[in-house]
C-alpha cells in the first residue's frame, strides 16, 4: 500500500485485537488514501463493535472519515454502560455461549441463543431481523456488516463473561421469570395443574412451582436451587434489579 501515512494509538482494552508492535504509543499506518477509518481499525484486526470514539488530532469523527496524511487517530474503547438505541435490550448469543445464555436468562434477561452453528451469516441476519444485540468471541462474526449490533464477549470463563455484558449493558434485572431452557417468561403454576409432569419424589417435597407459557416446561427450588441462587444474589447485589425471590 502506497499512500498518506498515519499514526494511530488504541486504547488498552483494545490491544488484545491488535499486532504486538501496536500495543504501545502511536504506530505509523500506511493507508490506500480513500479506505475509510472504520476500514482501517478494522484493517488492524479491531471490530467496530469495540471501538468508541474515534478521535483525529483531537476531534471527534465517524468511521467513514478518510484519513489525510498526517494525522493522529485515537481509538477509544465503548463507553461504558454502553446505551443501545432504537429497540428493547435483549441479546442474540453464538453457538459457543451456551452457558451464558442460561444465565442471562436466569436474571430474567432476554437472551436468545443457537445451540447448533448455523453460520455467521444466518446469525447476522437473524441480529438484524430481531434488532439484538449479538455476542461473540468470533471477530470475523462481529465484522459482519448485516449485524444490528454486537459486541465482543472477552473471556472464555463463564462467571468473567456474565460480569462483562452486565457491566457493559446494564440490563434490568428480574430474576427468575424467564425460562433457562427456552427464553420465554414463565407463571406461576398450580401443583395440580402440573402434577402429571412431576417425579413423584418432586411431587411430595415440593409445593411452589413455575411453568413455561412457551414450552411448558416446569420449575422448582430443586437441589441445584442454592447454587443458582449464589448467581442470582450477587448479580443483583453487584449491578442493581428485583430482589431475588
Amino acid at each position: 500500500m502506497n499512500g498518506p501515512e498515519i499514526h494511530i494509538r488504541f486504547a488498552p482494552g483494545l490491544r488484545l485485537f491488535v499486532s504486538a508492535e501496536r500495543r504501545s504509543g502511536h504506530t505509523p499506518v500506511t493507508t490506500d488514501g480513500a479506505s475509510s477509518l472504520g476500514h482501517v481499525v478494522e484493517s488492524l484486526g479491531v471490530p467496530l463493535t469495540e471501538a468508541g470514539r474515534l478521535l483525529v488530532d483531537g476531534r471527534t469523527v465517524t468511521t467513514a472519515h478518510v484519513p489525510a496524511a498526517g494525522e493522529t487517530i485515537e481509538v477509544e474503547e465503548v463507553a461504558r454502560p454502553q446505551p443501545v438505541p432504537g429497540a428493547p435490550l435483549r441479546f442474540l448469543l453464538d453457538v459457543h455461549l451456551g452457558t451464558l445464555a442460561r444465565r442471562l436468562r436466569l436474571l430474567g434477561v432476554d437472551a436468545a441463543y443457537e445451540s447448533e452453528d448455523i453460520g455467521d451469516a444466518a446469525l447476522a441476519a437473524l441480529s438484524a431481523q430481531e434488532r439484538r444485540v449479538m455476542l461473540s468471541r468470533d471477530r470475523g462474526l462481529l465484522r459482519r456488516r448485516e449485524l444490528w449490533a454486537g459486541a465482543y464477549v472477552y473471556s472464555d470463563r463463564p462467571d468473567d463473561q456474565l460480569r462483562d455484558v452486565l457491566e457493559r449493558f446494564a440490563p434490568t434485572l428480574t430474576p427468575w421469570t424467564r425460562c433457562t431452557a427456552c427464553n420465554g417468561q414463565l407463571s406461576d403454576a398450580d401443583k395440580d395443574a402440573v402434577r402429571e409432569r412431576l417425579e413423584q419424589g418432586t411431587e411430595k417435597t415440593y409445593d411452589v412451582f413455575a411453568e413455561c407459557v412457551e414450552c411448558g416446561r416446569v420449575y422448582w427450588r430443586g437441589a441445584h436451587h442454592a447454587r443458582l441462587e449464589a448467581i442470582v444474589s450477587e448479580a443483583v447485589r453487584e449491578f442493581g434489579g428485583a430482589t431475588a425471590r
